[in-house]
């Protein structure tokens, strides 16, 4: 029963604690394990000529909320991802 391991440990970990403070401990290991992630797979794949691939993936995660949960676009993602792609171009130039 995984499942059930899984709750006995947040309940271990959590417990206790106010639901904003749990929220907001959740979203920092989510951030850095996310965080982890990425660069682990640009430094694996940055030799591969299709790492691009990756990268698109990953980005086309980002539209999940326009699609599915039917939320409206706004042009502050696209300023939000030309930040980003700026920043990007600074970092490797």
């Amino acid at each position: 029963m995984p499942t059930r391991r899984l709750s006995d440990f947040h309940e271990r970990i959590f417990s206790g604690l106010p639901v904003i403070l749990q929220t907001a401990l959740l979203l920092a290991i989510s951030n850095v394990f996310m965080t982890f992630a990425w660069y682990a797979h640009l430094k694996n794949l940055s030799d591969r000529p299709w790492w691009w691939i990756a990268a698109l993936a990953s980005w086309a995660i980002a539209p999940f909320v326009v699609g599915y949960m039917q939320q409206p676009f706004k042009l502050d993602y696209l300023w939000a991802g030309l930040c980003m792609l700026g920043a990007v171009y600074f970092i490797f130039r």
